[in-house]
């Protein structure tokens, strides 16, 4: 082996094991990939192999991780462009038990689900262009999924075909767009994407977009600007549902003002049980009985416990002073593993996703509560709910404090089968 010299760089996934020799024969410093001087030499790398390329399309031009992921690569690319893409639904065959995720259709048999939004989300940071057409590549997965399995799933557009496909023992499956950044300020994106069968679309998601503020961004348009309410106005009109799941307070009221159309909240809980800013506040669940929405609960254990909430905090804060991203997914999850061996989760379990639905009845009535789980979109999940064969549980639980049988079918499905009715002869009108 040829000694480097000093000033060189060894760049390693670890950390690991090896002696001292060996590290000096390798050359010095050595940089693990999570350490932040490795981080900024790999974005300094992608930032000049984008400069060679001439290339603006924020395509992914280098890999971080260990050397197994470049395998997986290169399988993924052998197998064809769509599967490189992460986009074809034959790598991920949903009719036996996946691996990794949280829904499959064995699973979504055992927990009783005979309706499902499939949510077509992708990153906030994917603003433009890039973000368009990964949500149409979302809503390619979705559709050819049900083409795939037409006797489990049926896509669905409207309350009546839901209750269809329940009645023919088929999975009634609705798109739910989740961030406004999709249509990149474009009213004929928006109505592209109602064309292919999106029934919701969330505001905003974790950032704000140009005409929205989100829950979780710096105020930027006091709620909605002028486009923002052109924007909810044509969601009527077009019979797409207004969600303001990820919303700031001010985006709730001013889409309540806007909107002559009932809006959702497709996975959201109470900021009166749980003070996270995504949650609802109890003015805005004050007015759904006067506008027919519907608030639906979801099983995000940081939006239901607070002592969850400042446990991920506190690891979003470790990770950042670590030099690492939040916002990538895959760090993130892979961080957060690794910090719960050293400092357990907090326990969250069905009773307080019971306590959210609870505290919504109160204020809102039960017809203005739903079930919005948001599984496959977090990594930690209430205890016995750890995936969608976990709804049964939640059940037995309001079973237990006095629910009615016509409450419960109000929160499972009749409530936002209500909404959606509602909103077409909204659109019916227009």
């Amino acid at each position: 082996m040829t000694r480097m010299e000093p000033a060189d760089l060894t760049l390693c996934a670890g950390p690991n094991d090896v002696g001292p020799n060996v590290h000096a024969a390798l050359g010095s410093p050595i940089l693990y990939h999570y350490d932040p001087a490795f981080i900024e030499r790999f974005r300094a790398a992608e930032g000049a192999i984008a400069e060679i390329y001439r290339t603006t399309s924020h395509e992914i031009i280098l890999m971080q991780g260990e050397a197994v992921l470049g395998l997986e690569a290169a399988a993924r690319a052998l197998a064809g462009p769509g599967v490189a893409r992460g986009y074809d639904p034959a790598v991920a065959d949903v009719s036996g038990t996946l691996a990794g995720t949280h829904t499959d259709l064995p699973r979504l048999r055992a927990g009783g689900v005979g309706a499902q939004f499939w949510s077509v989300y992708v990153p906030a940071q994917w603003a433009g262009e890039r973000a368009v057409v990964a949500t149409l590549e979302q809503i390619d997965v979705v559709r050819r999924m049900v083409a795939t399995h037409p006797d489990a799933f049926a896509l669905c557009d409207t309350a009546d075909e839901v209750e269809a496909a329940f009645g023919a023992g088929r999975i009634a499956s609705l798109i739910g767009m989740e961030g406004g950044h999709s249509i990149d300020s474009s009213l004929g994106a928006l109505r592209m994407f109602r064309e292919l069968g999106a029934r919701y679309m969330t505001l905003t998601h974790n950032d704000n977009v140009p005409w929205a503020d989100s829950a979780t961004d710096d105020p930027a348009v006091g709620g909605l600007n002028d486009f923002g309410r052109d924007v909810v106005r044509e969601m009527n009109r077009i019979g797409m549902l207004v969600d303001c799941s990820h919303v700031a307070p001010t985006t709730m009221h001013a889409a309540l003002d806007a909107t002559a159309a009932p809006i959702i909240f497709s996975h959201s809980s109470c900021r009166a049980v749980a003070d996270h800013p995504r949650n609802v506040p109890d003015d805005v669940l004050e007015r759904l009985p006067d506008n027919g929405g519907v608030a639906m609960i979801t099983l995000v254990p940081m939006f239901l416990s607070m002592e969850a909430s400042r446990w991920v905090r506190e690891g979003q804060a470790e990770m950042k002073a670590a030099g690492l991203d939040p916002d990538d997914w895959a760090v993130m999850t892979r961080f957060m593993e690794e910090r719960g061996t050293r400092i357990p989760f907090p326990n969250v379990d069905v009773a307080k996703v019971a306590d959210h639905v609870e505290h919504a009845r109160r204020v809102a009535g039960a017809a203005h509560v739903g079930i919005g789980g948001d599984y496959d979109g977090v990594h930690v999940l209430p205890v016995g709910m750890e995936d969608v064969t976990g709804y049964p549980l939640l059940f037995a639980e309001l079973l237990e404090r006095g629910w009615s049988e016509e409450d419960l079918a109000g929160l499972a499905c009749r409530n936002a089968l209500r909404v959606l009715r509602a909103a077409d002869a909204v659109a019916a009108r227009s």
